[in-house]
C-alpha cells in the first residue's frame, strides 16, 4: 500500500541522505511499458518539488525502452542535483543500464541486474511478426548484433567470402529486412556507443577501460539477455557498485515487492482468463510508476472493457458455424496523477 510505501520512502530518504524518486516501468507479459520521451514532464514535476537536493536517488525496475528518452532523463536528473545514484533491486536492463552507467553509485541487491545496450529498432518498416497473425501492426524488432551474426555465420560456417556471393546475402537480407531498417539500427549502435562513453567520462580516467566496457555491453557478451548480476558489474566491468545492507535490502525489497503486487508484473495478461464465464467486463490497469513523497503518484494507465462475442463462419454448403472471438476495447490510455 502507498502508506507502507511512504515510510520506507522516507527511511531510505534518511539513510543515504538524498531525496527518492521511484521509476518503474512494468514488464507484466502482454502488457510491457517502456522508457518514453512522453515520461519527462512528469519527471520534472517531482524534480521541481525537490528544491535542488545535494543528492537524488533513483529507484530503477525497467527492461528498457527509447535511449534517447534514457539520455534525456540522465541529463534531467542531472541538473537538480550534483550528483544521483541508482538503486537495483531487480532488472535495469538495456535503457536502464544506460541510465545506471550515467549514475554516481549503482547499488545492487544479489538478484539485481544490468544488461546489454546493444540497440534493437521497432518500426513500421520492420518485418511484420508472424507469431501475432492477428496483429498485422505487430512487428519484428531488428537488433545490429542479430545482422552482424547473419553475415558472421555466412563467413564461419559457411565459409562465404567471394564479395559477389556476400552482396547476394545481402540482397536476401534486404528482401526480408528494410534497407532503411538496417542503415537505422547500424546508426542507433553508433548512437548508444556514443551515449556509454560520454556517461562513463564522469566516472573512469581510464579511457581504455571504458573502452572496454562499452564493447562488452554493445557486442562482446553475446546476447541482449545476457543478465549482468553484482559481482561481475563491480569485478569484472569495474563499475561503481555498493552492496546494500541487510537492513537496507530489506526496506528498498519491501518497497519493489509492494509494487511488483500493485502492477501485477507476474500475472499474464489474458482476456479470457479475465472474463471467466461473463460476457463482459471492464478493466483497469496500472502498468507504470513514478512516484515520491513530494511529488506524488504519476501512473501509466489503461482501462477498457473485454466483450466476448459470436463471430458466424460462412461456409457455402455446412451448417451455419459461429467461433468466439473476444474484442479489447480501450476506452483511456495514459497517465493520471495522484497526490
Amino acid at each position: 500500500m502507498l502508506k507502507e510505501r511512504l515510510k520506507l520512502y522516507k527511511e531510505i530518504e534518511k539513510e543515504r541522505n538524498s531525496k527518492l524518486l521511484v521509476f518503474i516501468t512494468g514488464d507484466r507479459p502482454n502488457l510491457e511499458t517502456q522508457i518514453s520521451s512522453e515520461m519527462q514532464d512528469y519527471f520534472v514535476d517531482h524534480l521541481d518539488k525537490f528544491d535542488l537536493p545535494e543528492k537524488i536517488t533513483l529507484f530503477l525496475y525497467t527492461r528498457g525502452g527509447d535511449t534517447m528518452a534514457a539520455w534525456s532523463l540522465i541529463n534531467l536528473i542531472k541538473q537538480f542535483c550534483k550528483s544521483y545514484e541508482v538503486i537495483i533491486v531487480s532488472k535495469a536492463r538495456s535503457a536502464g543500464t544506460l541510465i545506471s552507467l550515467g549514475a554516481n553509485n549503482i547499488i545492487m541487491t544479489k538478484q539485481a541486474t544490468l544488461g546489454p545496450i546493444d540497440p534493437s529498432l521497432n518500426s513500421p518498416l520492420n518485418p511484420q511478426n508472424p507469431a501475432i497473425p492477428q496483429n498485422p501492426q505487430a512487428r519484428v524488432p531488428v537488433s545490429v548484433e542479430s545482422i552482424k551474426g547473419f553475415f558472421e555465420y555466412a563467413k564461419q560456417e559457411l565459409k562465404i567470402s567471394n564479395e559477389n556471393d556476400l552482396t547476394r546475402i545481402f540482397n536476401v537480407l534486404a528482401d526480408k529486412i528494410h534497407p532503411i531498417v538496417i542503415g537505422n539500427v547500424f546508426r542507433s549502435r553508433s548512437q548508444i556507443q556514443m551515449l556509454a562513453e560520454k556517461l562513463l567520462n564522469h566516472n573512469f580516467e581510464d579511457k581504455k577501460k571504458i573502452k572496454e566496457i562499452v564493447s562488452f555491453l554493445c557486442s562482446d557478451s553475446g546476447s541482449h539477455d545476457y543478465p549482468i548480476y553484482r559481482r561481475e558489474a563491480r569485478d569484472e566491468l569495474g563499475l561503481k557498485v555498493e552492496t546494500p545492507s541487510m537492513d537496507f535490502y530489506h526496506k528498498i525489497k519491501k518497497v519493489f515487492d509492494d509494487i511488483h503486487s500493485e502492477l501485477e508484473l507476474s500475472k499474464r495478461y489474458d482476456p479470457n482468463v479475465i472474463l471467466g464465464n461473463q460476457n463482459s467486463t471492464k478493466y483497469s490497469f496500472r502498468r507504470a510508476l513514478i512516484e515520491s513523497i513530494q511529488g506524488g503518484t504519476d501512473v501509466f494507465v489503461s482501462e477498457g472493457e473485454i466483450t466476448k462475442k459470436q463471430i458466424p463462419i460462412n461456409q457455402p454448403g455446412l451448417p451455419r458455424l459461429q467461433r468466439t472471438a473476444v474484442e479489447d476495447q480501450r476506452i483511456f490510455e495514459g497517465w493520471k496523477h495522484e497526490n
